[in-house]
């Protein structure tokens, strides 16, 4: 039986205790949650390493992407990525390579890291593909299945699926003439290609029983897939993106009937102001589903800084109500991702996710803890509370660490320390708030 099952039928299981624990609380919130498909915990029967849960009164989690190129592909460089994701606080990691040894790389970082990992099967079944007859269009139907299967096999916890692309969508691309900037997600398009190519159904559409029962045999999530997300600002919700979404939003809840945990993913470019409104959407249409938003990134012009774009839609997501953000990295639509790009990446979405955290769940302990370390020169505490302890630590060696009660911004113009001792009374007071 999956989470889901179990949970319905009134067990809460280890891992349901377990994440209750690690989100200080009720185990019977969360068993109740789980059984609604509310929250999910990508423990995947073959590989339970490091337990996450996923979903409604939950912290916000932050998923690492890494993965091979068809133009770089190193196994070693892979796995350094997926330590230093899993090093500086990522919740989850999906390997989404697509070049060279793609189930090489996959075994190698499902053996590297205790967290859940994630995966596109449909790409490596396109890889497949092309390497055994010819061309992605050329895929017999049957390979998308023995992928799901096999990666379900080696563990992978959850796994993005684009069943939400069909015939109709397809049609409302083509009747909307395209998009500004096209089709951006290698799945949706490969698998447009594959349709238009044999005029035929997606096939994980058409057998999402299938899809559904292959699982929920091993428990793996299932992340109903955004192939037609926007890759543009001006293409953000448009009707193929929302028609989709509702698609997934549907299959969803027939997927938690089988007894399959599920999720739906979001969209990749938006502007601010339409953030909350797919938000609702989704949730209202999926019975509340975990709502995975890729990015999102708000803005088209900056490149190079798209890890920042980005977490200022992730902080809105999650303020809103989102549970699963997908990083973004400095590399963004520059070129594959390198260790350093991974840590930026973290980093920038663990602080969106926490923002949106202090207003989502009205948890802003730790900025109040942080505030009076600041303001009682507690170096050590400041330290322990940083998001990236390490990194603080570095720009303050680097410049001069100043005297035990100041740094080398102010010096002896210290505010704090200018006014040591004169309010002792008040500063006291302010800590029983």
């Amino acid at each position: 039986m999956t989470q889901l099952e179990l949970a319905a039928s009134g067990q809460a299981t280890a891992e349901i205790r377990s994440v209750a624990e690690a989100e200080g609380l009720d185990t019977e919130i969360v068993r109740r949650r789980v059984a609604s498909g509310k929250i999910v915990i990508p423990s995947n029967r073959n590989r339970t390493k490091k337990i996450v849960g996923i979903g409604k009164g939950l912290r916000t989690k932050v998923n690492a992407s890494i993965g091979s190129s068809t133009e770089i592909a190193d196994i070693a460089m892979e796995v350094e990525k997926a330590r230093i994701a899993e090093h500086y606080g990522a919740d989850t990691l999906m390997d989404l390579s697509v070049g060279g040894n793609i189930e090489g790389i996959r075994k190698a970082v499902l053996d590297a890291i205790s967290l859940p990992v994630g995966t596109v099967p449909l790409y490596e079944a396109f890889a497949l593909a092309i390497e055994k007859y010819g061309a992605a269009v050329n895929m017999p139907p049957e390979l998308l299945f023995e992928m799901i299967e096999k990666q379900c096999e080696e563990g992978v916890g959850f796994m993005a699926i684009h069943c939400g692309i069909n015939k109709r969508t397809v049609e409302m691309l083509r009747k909307q003439h395209y998009r500004y900037g096209g089709l951006v997600s290698k799945g949706g398009s490969y698998m447009v290609a594959w349709m238009e190519h044999n005029n035929k159904e997606n096939p994980l559409y058409e057998h999402f029983d299938r899809v559904a029962s292959i699982m929920k045999k091993h428990d793996a999530v299932l992340s109903l897939g955004n192939g037609f997300r926007a890759g543009a600002i001006h293409d953000a919700s448009d009707r193929v993106q929302i028609q989709e979404m509702l698609i997934n939003c549907e299959l969803a809840e027939a997927g938690r009937e089988m007894g399959c945990q599920t999720m739906v993913e979001g969209p990749g470019h938006i502007p601010i102001n339409e953030i909350e409104a797919n938000i609702i959407m989704e949730k209202k249409m999926s019975g509340e589903s975990p709502f995975y938003m890729l990015g999102p990134i708000t803005t088209d012009i900056a490149p190079g800084y798209d890890h920042i774009t980005a977490a200022i839609g992730a902080a809105l997501s999650s303020s809103f109500g989102a549970d699963f953000i997908c990083y973004v990295t400095p590399s963004e639509h520059l070129g594959l991702p390198f260790p350093e790009d991974v840590r930026e990446g973290v980093i920038a979405s663990r602080i969106a996710a926490h923002v949106g955290d202090m207003i989502k769940h009205k948890n802003m302990h730790a900025d109040k803890a942080m505030s009076r370390a600041r303001r009682d020169m507690k170096w050590d505490t400041q330290f322990a509370l940083a998001i990236d302890p390490e990194r603080a630590k570095e720009i303050k060696a680097k410049r001069g660490n100043g005297d035990e009660h100041s740094c080398t911004m102010c010096g002896r113009f210290c505010a704090n320390d200018i006014l040591r001792g004169m309010f002792e009374s008040d500063m006291n007071g302010s800590d029983k708030k």
